[in-house]
């Protein structure tokens, strides 16, 4: 693989990091915010929130840039929200420098996607992508951990200087190693995309996508103070535990990839009774250590799994009933995880703010999770009554 690609695959690990690093650090920056924490949760809900707005309107306003000057762009923006979340003095500042870190995440995934392809010959490109989105998997395995370890030791702010740093890194070596001859597709426009959500089936596979991933973060958003104030363990226990659950993400991705190669319908159904069924019976074994740790690893290989199910899903569909928009269809699948997160985040504040409480967050979930089991049921029995070729199997 060129060396190019790796400057791609850092930047990938740095927006990662920032994007979640966040759980493991919401009950220290409540208490030095002096914030109480629904409204913690909620710099985990505006990020997301940038990320599916402003991608696909910044990403159609930027497709005519030369894709070397545009990165670099984004990763100075990156570096910027990240310095300036570290600055903050108050709430209401580090929600807008989040936002502007979600502006340079959504639009990187876009356009580095494309760049990572052409990196490379035509038969390595599902690998060259593949590459770069790793950083995005070992970020959760090893940057949340490790930005969550710094948090807790030196303070919160620490945790964004580290990923500023990390982004710095990443700017040089894009600047150093990426080639300025890029070739440039033609940019997607808005009313592309707005054609897209004009499908009542695709609109039922981004409401699986927000509902199936986001019911998982109703729970995930506040696991620090799960993990603290009901299952007892220390706040420094915190990090090992995420390292437990982002190695169960991780080999949940590849399982996920390989079950709903096949038939993702099937294999979304299945995933989405077992997530919901953990998501409840966390509800019960979050009150012991020795319970709670295996159930957060069947919970982080579930809350992954179906990712890749829903990314092909879409893209199946999308060439039946959108064959023109293929990859605005994808994209937009993109934002509809954000939305989730987005969801998931917002839904988990207002539980922990009523009378439900914080150890009503994974039941909660779950409903949302059984919501998107009956989108997806739905869905397949529409591709059964269609042509016979719409059938994923």
């Amino acid at each position: 693989m060129p060396l190019a690609l790796f400057a791609l695959t850092i930047a990938a690990y740095a927006i990662g990091t920032t994007e979640f690093v966040i759980v493991g650090l919401l009950p220290t920056v409540a208490a030095d915010l002096s914030i109480n924490l629904p409204l913690a949760g909620l710099i985990v809900s505006v990020y997301a929130l940038g990320v599916t707005f402003g991608a696909p309107v910044l990403t159609a306003l930027t497709g005519r840039m030369e894709r070397k000057p545009l990165l670099l762009g984004l990763m100075a923006l990156f570096v910027i929200g990240n310095t300036a979340a570290a600055l903050s003095p108050s709430y209401e500042l580090l929600l807008v420098a989040r936002v502007l870190s979600a502006f340079a995440h959504g639009v990187f995934f876009s356009v580095g996607s494309t760049i990572a392809a052409d990196l490379v010959p035509a038969d390595r490109r599902a690998s060259a992508i593949a590459m770069m989105f790793m950083g995005l998997t070992v970020a959760i395995v090893t940057g949340v951990p490790m930005g969550t370890f710094i948090g807790q030791t030196f303070g919160w702010r620490a945790t964004f200087w580290a990923v500023a740093a990390l982004g710095v890194v990443a700017f040089i070596g894009i600047a150093a190693l990426l080639p300025a001859n890029l070739s440039r597709a033609e940019p997607a426009r808005l009313v592309d995309q707005l054609r897209v959500l004009g499908s009542g089936r695709l609109l039922i596979v981004y409401g699986m996508t927000a509902l199936g991933y986001g019911g998982t973060f109703v729970a995930f958003t506040y696991l620090a103070s799960i993990l603290e104030h009901i299952t007892g363990f220390a706040a420094s226990s915190v990090s090992l535990i995420l390292v437990l659950y982002g190695a169960a993400i991780a080999v949940g991705n590849i399982v996920g990839g390989r079950i709903a190669d096949r038939d993702p319908v099937k294999a979304l159904t299945f995933l989405f009774v077992a997530q919901a069924a953990v998501l409840a019976l966390f509800s019960f074994t979050a009150l012991s250590p020795w319970l709670a740790l295996p159930t957060l690893a069947a919970l982080g290989f579930l809350s992954f799994a179906n990712v890749p199910g829903l990314q092909i899903y879409v893209v199946e569909l999308a060439k039946k009933v959108r064959p023109g928009a293929v990859d605005v269809a994808s994209a937009l699948n993109i934002a509809a995880f954000n939305l989730g997160i987005a969801i998931g985040a917002w839904v988990g504040g207002l539980v922990v703010a009523s009378p439900l409480g914080l150890g009503a967050t994974p039941w909660v979930g779950a409903i949302l999770v059984v919501a998107a089991l009956g989108l997806t049921m739905w869905s397949g029995m529409l591709d059964r009554r269609t042509t016979p070729e719409l059938s994923p199997a």
